[in-house]
């Protein structure tokens, strides 16, 4: 096992060089971008919700939805306060200054504040309501002390010239969370298994922890270099880490980015990639967002019930919002089935992206350099329509994991990450090359930066599951 030093982090930007790749990546780029001609009812394009494997730097794109099957729902806007928990429908009170804010369809039964307090555990003590306070201590790891983290998060080794972004740390209103301590963290883990179930986001989360812990130990990489099914063994401590790339959660056809065509999507039948190893972990991390915008044909049944930016006009065109909910109610169902899985799941929420002046293709960037306050800013439209699917999916799922035992808990990136526009790498995830246009990511997170508090919420869930 490979120990790191104790010397003071320092960054290690690397010289700028073309690659002599960049004109075969740049036609890769263009010949990927799936042409779709998209009905002219959508008014709002929304951002590039980029997904990178270790191989790629792949586009999709995105339109926004505003019913659960694209069929005509009569739109409503509901409002949900950022404060410390007080909710309310009462118009005489007037609209609040931190809220969050949606379009929305009649398909949700509650308040969005109402749905979120009964998936909370613990309402003495709501960690994902709060501030981004300073912290000059960070960062507590760099691309130099940390080799796990992948070039598209590099932005150090990239050249980004602030670190501001890094000198901050989450505070709930009510109370304190700690600041990450690999040592207390590897002894809560003895013993144990985690893995990470989703898509890049979810693994952008599990390198953060691997740069985390590497100020005390390394683990052994037992994963093939070209797969993305990762697993980490740390065998001094008898923990391992495992990471099942399964971005829609259910099972799909082949999700090869260079097809022409949209990916078929099975919303009722398990991916038997991760729901055939459930039993084998204690703590399940599941997440899904992004991977929900591209071009994909719906099949419940083994029947094609419609699709999502599909060419074909004889087809039932629907929205992301009819996919993702069902996704996660297989995925949920598949866990409350799993024989002999005794562990604890999280639900790890959506995390936004922060695109401003323009969409994804049209210069859309996120260069602020500092987070935003509650007040500054809100969520809205598909990114809260997808956070109260997830909310309410995860009390379905807890209700009916009590009758055999299951345990579901809130992990709630949602709020901390809308206030985080200064986390992304924008450009600083590729060196520039002559000629050439690449996209900002404004969907992932720079490693080190603000995705590393998601692992501060981690030691600090599982602390609470050893109390319970």
């Amino acid at each position: 096992m490979k120990l790191l030093s104790s010397r003071k982090p320092h960054y290690s930007p690397t010289p700028r060089k073309s690659s002599k790749f960049a004109p075969f990546i740049a036609l890769a780029l263009l010949l990927t971008i799936p042409l779709y001609t998209f009905p002219p009812s959508h008014k709002l394009l929304l951002p590039l919700l980029l997904e990178r494997n270790n191989n790629s730097n792949l586009p999709c794109s995105s339109l926004p939805c505003n019913d659960g099957g694209g069929g005509g729902l009569t739109l409503r806007r509901r409002e949900l306060r950022l404060g410390k928990g007080n909710y309310s429908r009462n118009r005489k009170v007037g609209r609040p200054k931190e809220y969050l804010t949606r379009v929305s369809t009649a398909t949700h039964n509650e308040e969005p504040g109402i749905i979120r307090t009964k998936v909370l555990e613990d309402q003495k003590c709501d960690l994902f309501t709060g501030e981004w306070v300073p912290n000059p201590q960070g960062p507590y790891y760099t691309n130099a002390t940390c080799d796990a983290i992948q070039d598209h998060q590099n932005c150090m080794k990239y050249g980004r010239p602030d670190t501001g972004f890094l000198k901050w740390r989450w505070k709930p209103d009510g109370c304190d969370l700690p600041i990450f301590d690999p040592h207390q963290f590897l002894e809560l883990v003895q013993g144990k298994s985690l893995a990470f179930v989703g898509d890049s986001v979810a693994r952008n989360q599990m390198q953060s922890l691997i740069c985390l812990l590497s100020r005390v130990a390394y683990p052994e990489d037992l994963s093939a270099p070209t797969d993305q099914n990762k697993r980490y063994q740390y065998t001094e401590h008898d923990f391992n880490i495992s990471m099942f790339w399964s971005p829609y959660l259910v099972k799909t056809g082949k999700l090869d980015p260079n097809e022409k065509r949209p990916f078929d999507l099975y919303l009722d039948e398990f991916d038997p990639h991760w729901t055939t190893k459930i039993a084998l972990f204690d703590y399940l991390i599941i997440s899904a967002g992004h991977w929900f915008f591209r071009p994909t044909y719906f099949y419940v049944n083994n029947r094609r019930m419609g699709c999502l930016y599909c060419p074909e006009s004889n087809i039932s065109h629907m929205t992301s919002v009819f996919s993702y909910r069902r996704a996660f109610r297989t995925a949920f169902r598949a866990i409350n089935g799993a024989v002999n899985f005794k562990g604890v799941t999280f639900l790890r929420t959506f995390a936004p992206s922060h695109f401003e002046g323009g969409p994804w293709d049209k210069g859309g960037n996120c260069v602020r350099k500092r987070p935003f306050k509650r007040k500054e800013t809100s969520l809205r439209d598909f990114s809260l329509e997808m956070y109260l699917i997830q909310l309410e999916e995860l009390k379905i799922a807890r209700r009916a994991g009590r009758r055999n035992g299951g345990k579901f808990r809130l992990f709630d990136a949602t709020k901390p990450m809308l206030l985080r526009p200064d986390g992304h790498p924008s450009k600083y995830g590729n060196w520039p090359v002559a000629n050439q246009t690449f996209a900002n990511d404004c969907v992932h997170w720079c490693l080190p930066g603000p995705i590393d508090s998601w692992n501060d919420f981690l030691q600090e869930l599982l602390k609470r599951e050893n109390k319970r």
